[in-house]
């Protein structure tokens, strides 16, 4: 358990886009972790688009896999603020009457300090989506100071939104743990499947973590299994100056 007087490890989970599958990587990693008897705690800021279920009730699947994924908790806990409508936070909570509380996207975080040995951080879209009128996805990664896990999808345009995702938090001074490649539930060309990892090696210095197949909870490198450790991974990324020196020690 993780010692209540420090600020506890954490990766912030962002993407190169809207449904990538951010939350389907954090629910990877949260039950991989809770399997070695880690304990995980799950925060999403601000979460929009909500299903309405047979009641009639708002729920959002996202806050609620969370949950499920590090053996649940009080929803609130995970997101203290969804909004109903599809669209970034700040629209969405605009056609609410209300507007998203900027201090409580960070605040809502500190329950979890001293609570859990790692606490995974989602964003809402991509990692210049907005949060607030004058905020992003950016501004809050980089107030948390947790390493990013860049998750993109396997796919044409992939090199291009990876690549830029990168950029923009290199030129922010985020630290970048990894990137994740998420195929996803459409299907992926195998030309591209093949090529787009290389194709980004050969353009960053950023570590691949792995490819995550359609449907599977594990992560492959290569043909074979990629085993990691994302306890350790919370204290390993760092970036230095230009994007080719960004690297995870």
């Amino acid at each position: 358990m993780s010692d209540g007087s420090r600020k506890t490890k954490g990766l912030f989970i962002t993407g190169t886009d809207t449904d990538v599958g951010k939350t389907y990587v954090a629910c990877m990693i949260a039950r991989q972790m809770v399997r070695r008897g880690v304990s995980v705690g799950a925060y999403k800021p601000a979460c929009s688009g909500a299903e309405i279920d047979h009641s009639g009730t708002s729920v959002w699947r996202d806050v609620v896999e969370l949950s499920k994924a590090i053996g649940g908790c009080d929803l609130s806990r995970i997101s203290p603020q969804c909004f109903r409508a599809p669209l970034a936070p700040p629209v969405a909570a605009k056609l609410e009457g209300t507007n998203v509380n900027s201090n409580l996207l960070r605040t809502g975080a500190q329950w979890w300090h001293g609570q859990v040995d790692l606490l995974l951080i989602e964003g809402a879209g991509g990692l210049l989506c907005p949060m607030t009128e004058s905020e992003t996805v950016a501004d809050l990664a980089a107030d948390f100071g947790y390493p990013l896990i860049i998750v993109a999808r396997l796919g044409l345009g992939t090199i291009n939104h990876t690549l830029l995702t990168a950029e923009a938090a290199q030129h922010r001074g985020l630290a970048i743990a990894g990137i994740i490649l998420n195929e996803g539930d459409l299907p992926v060309a195998e030309a591209q499947a093949k090529t787009n990892p290389a194709e980004l090696a050969a353009r960053c210095k950023i570590p691949l973590l792995g490819v995550l197949g359609r449907h599977q909870m594990s992560l492959s490198r290569d043909s074979e299994s990629a085993d990691i450790d994302w306890l350790s991974l919370a204290s390993a990324g760092t970036v230095t100056s230009g994007p080719e020196k960004i690297v995870a020690d």
